[in-house]
């Protein structure tokens, strides 16, 4: 009976004081690790990158023959995506 008496005030300090500080510091830690991009991500977001130079080179090249063709065809683009006034809505 004397050890677990002994021991009963130690356990109480390690229930009250080190298991919480321990178990904080395991999940922030492990939510940290979480955060950051591991290999494999990093070559998907790297190839999505290119992928999206790649088709901002191909609209620019549209855009060019575009303009060279047809002049006007932004300002047309933009009357068609013109939100619709409160009277074109109630018919």
């Amino acid at each position: 009976m004397k050890f677990f008496e002994f021991m009963f005030v130690p356990t109480i300090l390690f229930l009250t004081v080190v298991a919480p500080i321990w178990l904080t510091m395991h999940y922030r830690s492990a939510n940290r690790s979480s955060r950051s991009l591991n290999k494999e991500d990093r070559e998907t977001v790297e190839h999505m990158l290119e992928t999206v130079d790649k088709l901002t080179d191909r609209i620019q090249a549209l855009e060019s023959i575009l303009d060279a063709e047809h002049p006007n065809w932004n300002q047309q683009r933009s009357r068609d995506t013109e939100p619709l006034n409160n009277e074109d809505r109630s018919h």
